[in-house]
């Protein structure tokens, strides 16, 4: 199941249990991954996109793997906040993936999200050679980040007893 907004999804995630962020892009799919207590975002991945469901069966072996409770992926909304192509194309993704994971997937708002990845990138000196293997990645956690924190903000306001 698919929930539009973040705080939708929160009665559907577990409060313990990791949370994958997916950056998708047309040719790779950058994944993260959020500790068990859900507070800290790590990327671990770059997929390189072949079909639909190639790209499904390395993603449900992640879920599996990592005990994945919830899915978060990266929205790619224009500056003015409407949305255009690439962001119907990650809704139908999600569509397409929801039946086969059966957890819950929300959207998070990316934009700025590989710049953020590649300011802090070159940040830390690395290479243009390291920054094209990992930015994908990098995007992801940020993207899980924010959401991330987002959620922490939520659960202080509800009571999850």
């Amino acid at each position: 199941m698919s929930f539009d907004h973040i705080y939708e999804c929160l009665t559907q995630i577990p409060q313990n249990g990791a949370i994958m962020g997916l950056d998708l892009g047309t040719k790779t799919i950058g994944v993260a991954v959020s500790d068990i207590d859900q507070t800290v975002a790590t990327g671990i991945k770059t997929i390189n996109r072949i079909k639909f469901q190639t790209d499904l069966k390395e993603l449900k072996f992640i879920i599996a793997h990592r005990e994945i409770k919830g899915v978060i992926l990266g929205l790619p909304k224009n500056m003015s906040g409407t949305e255009g192509p690439r962001c119907q194309s990650i809704r139908a993704f999600a569509k397409n993936m929801a039946p086969a994971i059966a957890i819950p997937i929300s959207f998070w708002d990316e934009r700025l999200s590989t710049v953020a990845a590649e300011r802090s990138l070159l940040e830390a000196n690395a290479s243009r050679k390291k920054r094209s293997e990992v930015i994908d990645y990098v995007a992801a956690a940020f993207i899980l980040q924010g959401a991330l924190d987002r959620l922490s903000v939520l659960k202080r306001g509800r009571n999850f007893d």
